[in-house]
């Protein structure tokens, strides 16, 4: 009976179903309880009369804040109906991951010349090619 019991707790079981949610959840719950935190500390500059938010308003980039966030929604929710095209391949990561690099990399460019953009063009081509062959083919992990 006391085996049985330790064997239990060294007994893994992968639900590969929603096993992909770990680290999203898991970045959420620290961003949101850094977000709280943030939040409680600055209660009172975020409370008052609306100047405080105007300034940083005026201020922030906003094609660049409000681009970003676009881009990584879309890129997000894109990534798994691509990858179920291809399952278990790791092409929804890949084809979805060179243009949202891409896209980056250009809306934060400062200079549009011909060779920072191609310089965006080949790292967003490179970087996602090589961590997806490294994850496929060296560490033998599936992406979406």
């Amino acid at each position: 009976m006391k085996g049985e019991a330790v064997a239990e707790l060294t007994k893994v079981t992968i639900d590969f179903e929603t096993s992909h949610l770990l680290f999203p959840t898991l970045i959420a719950c620290v961003l949101g309880f850094l977000g709280l935190l943030i939040l409680i500390r600055e209660r009172r500059s975020l409370a008052g009369s609306g100047a405080y938010w105007a300034e940083i308003f005026s201020k922030m980039d906003k094609l660049r804040f409000f681009g970003t966030i676009v881009l990584t929604l879309v890129y997000f929710s894109l990534m798994v109906p691509v990858g179920d095209i291809w399952p278990n391949t790791g092409l929804g990561f890949l084809l979805c991951s060179i243009p949202f690099v891409l896209l980056s990399g250009l809306l934060f460019l400062h200079e549009h010349g011909l060779k920072p953009v191609a310089t965006v063009a080949a790292a967003a081509i490179v970087i996602p090619t090589l961590v997806w062959w490294l994850f496929t083919e060296v560490f033998f992990l599936t992406l979406p």
